[in-house]
């Protein structure tokens, strides 16, 4: 049993209507959703399951589970029915922001010359590690990631499969982590012209949606460990 993700094809779609699978203390698994689950770095979605009589169950958390997407429920709320059509609704303003910095790290990596080591998307600001010796420049960093914003470079997603990938292993820049497969597949994303790189998260279509950043805190986490903390200067 699978979940089919709509937001990996349309990640600006907020809603949907959907057929309730499983329902358990674990949370409610649907057919088919909006919502992301947590995965490289970036939150879970949260939002409501909207029932047929207008009844909203609030989610407060969403992940992968061994039947399919699962929707985490508040404690105590009650649960849908099993084969109940449900509309499933995702926290715009959050996701948004989510898809917003995390199309901000793909330009910080792409003029930060070394692996990364970590990282990590909240709706406040977005962070990642790099296998650095010395601290880059602040304010010169800054400056650089608002060219890439203003210059409006389109964001797009392909599949290569999974050979085309292991021929080119450069294409991947995260240490710890290794991409998300999918059957033989791998999804990346280009920021044209700027950098290209596998990734399974949501993603704004340009970089001016981006909106103006700032760079945060530079700090020190070890002898080869500079983490790069990002802000949308809104």
């Amino acid at each position: 049993m699978t979940t089919e993700d709509l937001f990996r094809t349309d990640p600006y779609r907020r809603q949907c209507t959907a057929t309730v699978r499983r329902a358990d203390d674990a949370g409610v698994v649907l057919d088919r959703t909006v919502f992301y689950p947590a995965g490289g770095g970036q939150p879970g979605d949260t939002g409501a399951l909207v029932l047929a009589d207008g009844r909203r169950i609030a989610v407060v958390d969403t992940m992968k589970g061994a039947f399919g997407i699962v929707h985490r429920i508040a404690g105590g709320a009650p649960l849908p029915t099993e084969g109940a059509e449900v509309t499933a609704e995702i926290d715009w303003d959050r996701r948004h922001r989510h898809m917003r910095l995390h199309s901000a790290l793909h330009l910080l990596c792409s003029l930060i010359d070394a692996p990364v080591t970590g990282g990590r998307i909240a709706a406040d600001k977005a962070r990642l590690d790099f296998d650095l010796a010395e601290s880059p420049d602040k304010a010169a960093l800054t400056e650089a990631l608002n060219r890439l914003v203003a210059e409006d470079h389109p964001l797009t997603a392909a599949w290569i499969d999974d050979a085309e990938l292991d021929s080119d292993p450069d294409m991947v820049r995260t240490l710890a982590v290794q991409p998300p497969r999918d059957g033989g597949r791998v999804r990346l994303i280009e920021v044209a012209g700027v950098d290209r790189q596998p990734c399974g998260g949501t993603h704004v279509s340009s970089t001016a949606e981006i909106g103006r950043v700032k760079v945060g805190k530079i700090e020190n986490k070890g002898r080869r460990n500079r983490r790069v903390n990002i802000l949308l200067d809104d």
